[in-house]
């Protein structure tokens, strides 16, 4: 198996250029975001492991060394557009691989391996990781059919206020199969405000040709903080605190 970290943000509303480091460089508790990231994956080696990197890329290849890939994303186009940085080093590559963020160090090893687990076992082309959550978090929902089959994600701001009641959010987190995502990136469109290439626009894409699509859930929604302000770091140094001590 293999995985792809993005790390490439600057951090703009971390105020990170007042700390000169990169978003996911900038530390709770003594230790960088990322690092937390990592520990939590641990069991992809570090050789088939691809950091997507950016914003003052050479701060966080120092901090991480030689051993990890690096994929470069020089203008930020966005997270669809980023994964497509990685593509000349898994062109090869035809197993599953894991697409997270840099930014969001509570995940535990457990739940990324439960996401492995599924994909492979249900033999899903896409498997988004879901959490259930009464927070009123900025995430898109987890849409349902009658028998709770997955149909799709509306994001936030597309919500009707009906969906906006779906407990299920999409935290961003996901394997595919690896060729399967690598084509379907090449048919992502920014027609949005943005101009953006979203890879929350990936299952949809990969349902259209066919590939199979599932959800795996979990319910301890204190793992899906992603870092975004001053407010948000405290907040993880505090939750990594309680269940990550070391």
């Amino acid at each position: 198996m293999k995985a792809i970290v993005l790390g490439a943000g600057k951090g703009k509303r971390l105020q990170s250029e007042k700390f000169n480091l990169p978003k996911v460089a900038r530390q709770a508790n003594g230790k960088a975001l990322i690092e937390y990231v990592l520990d939590g994956m641990r069991f992809v080696d570090k050789s088939d492991t691809v950091i997507v990197v950016g914003y003052m890329k050479e701060k966080v290849m120092e901090l991480l060394g030689a051993e990890y890939n690096y994929a470069v994303q020089s203008e930020q186009l966005g997270t669809g557009h980023a994964v497509a940085q990685a593509k000349h080093l898994l062109a090869d590559y035809d197993g599953p691989v894991l697409v997270c963020y840099g930014d969001m160090p509570l995940f535990k090893e457990e739940t990324y391996r439960s996401l492995f687990a599924q994909h492979i076992s249900q033999q899903n082309a896409c498997t988004l990781l879901s959490a259930l959550s009464e927070q009123a978090l900025p995430y898109g929902r987890v849409v349902r059919d009658g028998e709770g089959r997955f149909v799709g994600v509306v994001e936030q701001k597309d919500c009707t206020p009906e969906q906006k009641l779906i407990k299920e959010l999409n935290v961003g987190i996901y394997v595919f199969d690896c060729q399967v995502m690598l084509n379907a990136l090449g048919k992502l469109k920014n027609n949005n405000a943005q101009g953006e290439y979203y890879l929350t626009d990936l299952p949809a894409q990969i349902m259209q040709s066919g590939g199979r699509v599932d959800v795996c859930a979990i319910s301890d929604d204190s793992q899906i903080l992603g870092v975004n302000t001053a407010e948000d770091l405290e907040q993880a140094e505090r939750l990594l605190m309680a269940y990550r001590p070391d």
